[in-house]
């Protein structure tokens, strides 16, 4: 009998796309940040979140998805109907793996809360890092305090430590929006 391929699963989707994705993002000279096989309203969506090192430009995802589209087509890891997205995981991205936490280790991060906690519902502080199921902190002062990863529904970076005035425009980007409408060619 043959194996029953487990196609539309999360887990697996998310894994059989990860492994897929990597070697061709490293190959284009980008790393993969996440991958994830999502809902929303009726609509299911596969995100490919890429990453290098300065910054991801809409050509790099543009790249990406040129370049992992026939590959994933191949692989067919979902039954149903769903849309590709390949995009940056942002300047607030979110810490979900391991590795994120120990490479975010010393950035600014907004802990977001399930619940309260000392009537609190989130708190900013520079992430230390993981140890074993604790996400470590360390406030203004350097004192470093736990909270349970279990507590946490999200970590995030902020754009605190942002240098805006001194970050390098990518030369593939030929001009700015800014939220007042404003352009920068």
């Amino acid at each position: 009998m043959a194996e029953k391929k487990n196609k539309g699963k999360g887990g697996l989707t998310v894994s059989a796309v990860n492994a897929l994705a990597e070697p061709i993002a490293k190959e284009l000279g980008l790393s993969i940040w996440d991958v994830r096989y999502v809902k929303e309203g009726a609509s299911w969506y596969l995100r490919i979140f890429i990453d290098k090192e300065g910054g991801v430009s809409i050509n790099d995802c543009e790249k990406m998805s040129r370049a992992i589209d026939k590959p994933l087509d191949e692989l067919d890891p979902i039954d149903q109907a769903y849309f590709l997205e390949v995009c940056s995981p942002g300047i607030e991205r979110e810490l979900t793996r391991p590795e994120h936490f120990e490479k975010m280790a010393g950035r600014e991060v907004c802990v977001t809360f399930f619940r309260p906690i000392d009537g609190e519902r989130e708190v900013i502080a520079t992430l230390v890092g993981l140890r074993d199921k604790d996400i470590v902190l360390a406030d203004l002062d350097g004192v470093e305090f736990v909270i349970p990863r279990k507590d946490a529904s999200s970590v995030h970076l902020t754009d605190e430590d942002i240098d805006f005035e001194n970050t390098e425009i990518p030369d593939d980007v030929d001009e700015i929006e800014y939220d007042d409408g404003s352009e920068e060619e």
